[in-house]
């Protein structure tokens, strides 16, 4: 038994996982060499565009993670390694990850009622904390933008009649469905979960609790997170990073939820995460929603592996994790027309930064 016992142990750390590379202070870099793929792949990301009209791939960081170290970086502007950036709403599944730590401590359960830890919701006790991380609550939203405010549940939000206390003005929505049935992206959903976060830990803890369970144990230093009038961090937007800090979320993700031999995330809740809400995964040419992360379980993005996850945000920002291939990417940007895609980015990357030059 001690013989087959150390046997496993030597196959395991002939694995990568043995070999983990990780970030200190600084990454380390492993700049990959100029190539025809390379080329490709700044061409479709630092095209030139006419900035007065605001059309256009607009990429202002692209950062590439293989194993570890940093093989690509390019930003549009200097200084930049180190300026904070808008996520926008890849700040939703910064919040999944906190509330991962969360989890992982024993606040809450999945399958608990949301109103339980956030009081406004007395009215929709059958919506679950599930429900909410697969947007999913049922609640009456409309996720339109800049293009057509009038109706936008979400400028609304955050611009206007609920900018004081989001997660209030989203629980005061009516009915359309019921919870945990249909998939209907809500940046109130997001809120709702911000809010409830602050009864899963306490008045005392909260402020900091996003520092003192992710960002301080990834040796994220930069991080900014914006509050309402109520003192509620508005996960459905308003987080900053440098494209080095989310890089480190993302390499997190990629190693099932392990951080320096400590496991940061329940390998429950990263399998959470990856797994797909089923009514998510036919909304035609976008992926799957897991726990507030997106997949490509449905191959939306025909060119990336399956089982790519990525966080996505307004106007082109991205956290893409290709676990199999052990990359992590972000990208910033600043797209308003529409024209990029995630697929040709990923295939490009993949083209550039692994041996297959794909799946």
């Amino acid at each position: 038994m001690l013989r087959l016992f150390i046997l496993s142990i030597s196959v395991l750390c002939s694995l990568p996982l043995c070999a983990h590379t990780w970030p200190s202070e600084q990454w380390s870099q492993a700049l990959a060499p100029a190539s025809p793929a390379v080329a490709a792949l700044e061409r479709y990301a630092f095209v030139e565009r006419d900035d007065t009209a605001r059309q256009g791939v607009r990429t202002d960081a692209l950062l590439v993670i293989r194993d570890g170290e940093i093989v690509y970086e390019r930003y549009a502007g200097p200084g930049a390694v180190d300026r904070v950036h808008a996520t926008w709403s890849i700040s939703k599944s910064l919040l999944a990850t906190v509330l991962g730590v969360a989890y992982g401590e024993g606040r809450f359960a999945l399958q608990d009622a949301a109103a339980d830890y956030f009081q406004p919701l007395d009215q929709h006790r059958d919506i679950r904390v599930q429900d909410l991380l697969h947007w999913a609550s049922g609640l009456d939203w409309q996720e339109d933008y800049e293009y057509a405010p009038l109706n936008s549940s979400v400028v609304a939000m955050l611009y206007t009649r609920g900018h004081r206390d989001m997660a209030s003005y989203a629980a005061s929505h009516r009915r359309a469905h019921a919870p945990g049935e249909h998939f209907r992206y809500s940046s109130g959903d997001s809120n709702l979960l911000a809010a409830a976060l602050r009864n899963m830990v306490g008045l005392h803890e909260y402020p900091d609790y996003p520092w003192q369970a992710l960002f301080t144990p990834l040796g994220i230093d930069n991080a900014v997170w914006e509050t309402d009038a109520s003192g509620t961090f508005v996960a459905s937007s308003y987080a900053y990073l440098t494209a080095r800090d989310l890089a480190r979320v993302g390499l997190l993700m990629q190693r099932d939820g392990q951080w320096r031999g400590r496991q940061l995330l329940p390998q429950a809740w990263v399998a959470f995460n990856r797994t797909p809400f089923v009514p998510s995964q036919d909304v035609p040419g976008e992926p799957a929603a897991g726990g507030h992360w997106w997949l490509n379980s449905n191959g939306a993005w025909p060119h990336a592996p399956r089982s790519t996850m990525a966080a996505l945000g307004h106007w082109g920002q991205a956290l893409y994790v290709l676990p199999e291939q052990r990359l992590v990417v972000v990208r910033y940007a600043d797209d308003r027309d529409g024209s990029f895609s995630h697929d040709a980015l990923l295939q490009r990357v993949l083209a550039a930064f692994t041996e297959a030059g794909g799946q």
